[in-house]
């Protein structure tokens, strides 16, 4: 098995003055988890009974409409967020490609944000000059890689993200389709980029609302509802079922 969870919880505190005007029980939105007071403000149980089990190289679909969980359930599994109770265990290193912003200083030039990010996935510098070549030359942007990120325009910085994340394989990868990748005359070299790269992920997890995107990766479906996995089967299932219920 690559990640198994049994009756995992998540709540998530909120901390603002604004939590007086709740009522004292459970709320349920349309979207979202339950949100409740407690004395500190308010907490939302973001995932609730979660549990699921995926054995290495599966292509998971994460299905369901905005707020269900699904990119919650990513951060979950990868790492971004710690479980408030049950059991999770991952037994291979869950890849996130799901910020649309480096983790690293935008006062660090192009180079050496890709540095840092490659020495934060690989722990080394062996292969570095290669990974370099083909991140400054997908993303295009020349001699701008040695100026300050904070320099960049919104589609530099998408462009750049995106042809690091891309360069490399991934043992287990959980991608938010809403990642993005940039302005419109980059999309299609970097649709040909992402299907090359999903091609050689081991285990994916994916969450789309793209039934064709699904379909073409993916073989198993996941169906999110209010923070719930309310069905768990064969894609074409999980896609009838979400229909339904929507």
């Amino acid at each position: 098995m690559v990640l198994t969870l049994r009756n995992v919880r998540l709540d998530i505190p909120v901390c603002t003055t604004e939590t007086r005007t709740l009522k004292a029980t459970l709320i349920r939105s349309v979207t979202g988890g339950k949100l409740s007071r407690s004395r500190g403000g308010a907490v939302i149980t973001a995932l609730q009974d979660v549990s699921c089990t995926v054995r290495e190289g599966e292509r998971v679909a994460l299905i369901g409409h905005n707020g269900a969980g699904k990119s919650t359930f990513l951060r979950l599994i990868s790492g971004i967020y710690q479980h408030t109770a049950g059991f999770l265990e991952a037994r291979v290193r869950v890849f996130p490609m799901i910020n649309k912003s480096f983790i690293t200083s935008p006062e660090l030039s192009g180079m050496q944000a890709i540095k840092a990010h490659y020495l934060w996935v690989k722990g080394n510098l062996g292969g570095f000059q290669a990974f370099t070549e083909d991140v400054v030359d997908f993303s295009g942007l020349g001699d701008f890689i040695h100026l300050p990120v904070k320099t960049y325009s919104q589609g530099m910085v998408a462009r750049l993200l995106f042809a690091v994340l891309t360069a490399c394989t991934h043992e287990c990868l959980a991608l938010d389709e809403g990642f993005g990748a940039g302005d419109t005359c980059f999309y299609e070299r970097a649709q040909l980029r992402m299907h090359s790269f999903l091609s050689t992920t081991g285990t994916l997890f994916l969450a789309s609302h793209s039934n064709e995107l699904l379909r073409r990766f993916c073989q198993r479906g996941l169906v999110f509802k209010e923070g719930r996995i309310v069905f768990d089967g064969p894609l074409e299932e999980a896609l009838t079922q979400y229909q339904k219920s929507a």
